[in-house]
């Protein structure tokens, strides 16, 4: 309950940064993480973990031999998440510094991106920003897993980010639509 009321106030006072009033449900947690092959996959990176409950499914798949590391702007949300999950690594900082971390954690590539981030609600520019910083990082396999509520689909920045991933990946599937998230979201599943 505490964390569905954290969520809450930092959308109030962040809607852009937030994009959601409740932490994402276990359907939708298991849409996001099933898709990876966790036995192969050894960078891993988070973007905007939020509560922690992404964090919490890719550390029970995360391999031995992995490294990985989440990435989240909301200080109250980096003490949930590091709360929850005590033996993550979780920065305080930007998506737009994914070189940099990626640099201190000593990840040349990264082979799987697990984002829950709010793109319908970002301008063009900071989608960019973020999907190429990544896009160079990424290993020639790698993939990229983030939800999108329906409602933002068919948003301006919704509708700009769908186009995008197309031109910025081989591979493009979307998953089955999780109707017990608040609000009924989906998982695009995209592979270099």
């Amino acid at each position: 309950m505490r964390e569905t009321a954290t969520f809450f106030k930092e959308f109030v006072r962040r809607p852009a940064s937030v994009g959601a009033i409740a932490p994402s449900s276990p359907g939708l947690v298991d849409a996001m993480v099933q898709w990876f092959d966790w036995d192969r996959v050894r960078n891993v990176v988070e973007f905007g973990p939020g509560t922690g409950v992404f964090t919490e499914a890719i550390l029970s798949k995360l391999h031995a031999d992995a490294k990985f590391f989440a990435v989240e702007r909301s200080p109250e949300m980096v003490n949930m998440t590091r709360q929850r999950c005590p033996t993550a690594t979780v920065y305080e900082d930007s998506a737009t510094n994914l070189h940099a971390l990626c640099d201190r954690e000593g990840m040349q590539s990264i082979d799987a991106v697990i984002c829950g981030l709010p793109w319908a609600s970002f301008p063009e520019s900071l989608q960019t920003e973020i999907l190429d910083t990544m896009l160079q990082r990424m290993a020639p396999e790698g993939r990229f897993a983030t939800f999108a509520y329906w409602q933002g689909v068919f948003l301006p920045a919704g509708r700009r980010f769908s186009k995008r991933l197309k031109t910025s990946f081989g591979s493009i599937q979307r998953s089955h639509t999780v109707w017990k998230n608040v609000p009924p979201a989906f998982v695009y599943r995209c592979q270099r």
